[in-house]
């Protein structure tokens, strides 16, 4: 009884001392005081947690996981591009995605909203800390930490449309609960526009510059509509700034060629030999199912519409009006243990650094199976192609290959936000587009764009043996540049289409087609065609219509609305 006694004394008298007021002014374990990081070595702490937003992992995160990451492939599910891939009763949140089912409780919706928040919050941080130093010379961070939030609310404004924007002010007064009465490419442009005049013009690695600002900020003009304004931008950043094109296509997706010179914005991604924190988690769920690898989990996988893309009319031209006329053969229905002949027909050669069909070397991993790599069965809407930009190359699985918490696989293959072909075909479009089009302008950066796929190094094809077979080509790759643009209407089909061809499974395509107008009937077509082309006659039932202006922008979390006290107001249509 008396040990009881003392220990209870004992106890009573520690809570005691840890309930004194000393102990209520002790700073919490790991936080860094206020004052102590009003110092140059604070700020670049500060900057470099911004930069670390871009993946989408912060503390505190709502909502899906794996929506939250900067590589937005998930937004592809909801384009013509990818389907959701896996099994039909895999992760039904993103089946509604897929099919336009769209809750504004959906947590795919409230994860990435969650995460670009965070990194409004870091870039503000910065900014504030900056403020609070009244000596030394901060102007490069600050121009960075601007460049930054400007980044973010571009990304709020591409997916939600009318969203609130948080100020450093209102980061220094915990006054989020702001109103978002409609866009706010004003702000977007602010921060652009101020980034450029703070900025240096050197590359550094995984950091911004006044060229990479310049080219954002024509970006969020080109969104606009502002031709005029986005052009010179872009042909200032093409004609004297420091990038080019790779010479080599798959450069851009593997770790001989990353921060190379077509790479003008990055997140920074990398794997190590355990737990691999810095690597994409993001991405985790897509990669194949099984395979030399044995990757989980079979999601994001190719459509047969994106395939069929691919075909040229034996001039090396793309299909522009008519690709959706014919299908590419595929595998759709055949056991890997049954015979299955690729393709005859004339591809762009692209197409085999894009997407995984039966038959062609897998980066380096030898002859795709077809089936017994897929996870979805016959059955299932996902089809019978596998995603190559985000898998590692065989070479390259000890560099990029990195782990996640349950075994998962967390890429460390960089994720270009931006690179030279997106400034080369963004300058593409805004010449033709402008008031006075300039089309051999237009003909000129599109087919820099071509020339490099025709010239390239293409898959080739394999022996018996997997080994590949000197100077014979693995499928019939035809490509050419454009000998002109004829007209508007077709320089614009062309430019249009090159997106599509040079950035397919990017996260780029349903925020095209949104903002050239055109979503509802391009993604209404291709359901109907899809289920007739991977031969589900009930494919198109399974979805509900793309309905414009509703299904042109992402409904605003309803976590999001319940947690500002009704201050945030829902999209049209929600």
């Amino acid at each position: 009884m008396k040990k009881k006694i003392i220990f209870s004394t004992l106890v009573a008298g520690l809570l005691l001392w840890a309930c004194s007021e000393e102990f209520t002014e002790k700073p919490a374990t790991g936080n860094i005081p206020t004052e102590d990081l009003q110092t140059a070595v604070g700020v670049n702490l500060k900057l470099t947690a911004a930069y670390s937003a871009m993946d989408g992992e912060r503390v505190n995160r709502q909502g899906e996981g794996v929506a939250a990451g900067g590589d937005n492939w998930w937004s592809d599910v909801a384009s013509d591009d990818a389907h959701r891939g896996s099994n039909d009763g895999d992760n039904d949140f993103l089946r509604q995605i897929e099919m336009y089912e769209w809750a504004t409780s959906n947590p795919w919706f409230l994860g990435r909203w969650s995460a670009i928040f965070g990194g409004v919050n870091r870039a503000n941080a910065v900014l504030d800390l900056i403020n609070q130093i009244p000596d030394g010379d901060f102007t490069q961070q600050q121009g960075e930490a601007l460049f930054l939030r400007g980044y973010f609310n571009f990304e709020l404004q591409k997916f939600y449309g009318n969203v609130p924007f948080i100020s450093v002010e209102n980061l220094v007064n915990e006054e989020y609960n702001q109103p978002n009465p409609g866009p706010i490419w004003t702000e977007i442009e602010q921060d652009f526009t101020d980034a450029i005049a703070l900025l240096g013009d050197d590359i550094i690695v995984g950091r911004a510059n006044a060229w990479v600002a310049k080219a954002f900020l024509g970006k969020a003009y080109l969104y606009q509509g502002k031709y005029e304004q986005a052009l010179p931008l872009f042909n200032d950043v093409i004609n004297n700034g420091p990038y080019a094109l790779n010479e080599e296509f798959v450069a851009n997706f593997n770790a001989a060629g990353e921060n190379g010179p077509e790479s003008l914005f990055a997140i920074q991604f990398a794997s190590d030999s355990g737990r691999s924190f810095n690597g994409n988690g993001a991405g985790t769920l897509n990669f194949l199912n099984g395979g030399p690898l044995g990757t989980c989990c079979g999601f994001f996988q190719p459509t047969q519409d994106l395939t069929n893309a691919f075909q040229t009319d034996g001039s090396g031209l793309p299909l522009l009006d008519t690709y959706a006329a014919t299908d590419v053969a595929s595998d759709y229905g055949i056991n890997s243990d049954e015979p299955f002949t690729p393709h005859t027909g004339p591809l762009d050669p692209r197409i085999d650094y894009t997407i995984g069909r039966r038959g062609i070397d897998y980066n380096g991993f030898g002859a795709n199976p077809g089936k017994s790599w897929i996870r979805a069965n016959f059955t299932d809407i996902s089809g019978p192609y596998l995603p190559k930009k985000n898998m590692y190359q065989a070479s390259e699985v000890g560099d990029n290959r990195g782990i996640g918490g349950w075994g998962s696989d967390w890429s460390g293959i960089n994720y270009n936000i931006m690179r030279f072909a997106d400034v080369l075909l963004m300058a593409a479009e805004a010449a033709v587009e402008q008031a006075s089009p300039d089309l051999p302008m237009a003909l000129d950066y599109v087919n820099r764009v071509r020339n490099r796929a025709k010239n390239m190094s293409y898959v080739q094809a394999l022996d018996a043996n997997d080994n590949p077979i000197p100077d014979t080509d693995a499928a019939n790759y035809q490509i050419e540049p454009y000998a002109a643009f004829p007209d508007q209407v077709f320089a614009r089909k062309a430019v249009r289409f090159e997106r599509r061809l040079e950035f397919g499974m990017e996260g780029h395509r349903l925020f095209d087609l949104r903002r050239w107008g055109n979503a509802e009937t391009v993604l209404n077509t291709y359901v109907a065609n899809e289920g007739e082309d991977i031969d589900q006659a009930n494919y198109a039932n399974r979805f509900s219509d793309y309905v414009s202006p509703k299904h042109d922008l992402f409904p605003i979390p309803i976590n999001a609305i319940d947690q500002s006290g009704g201050v945030l107001e829902q999209n049209t249509g929600y």
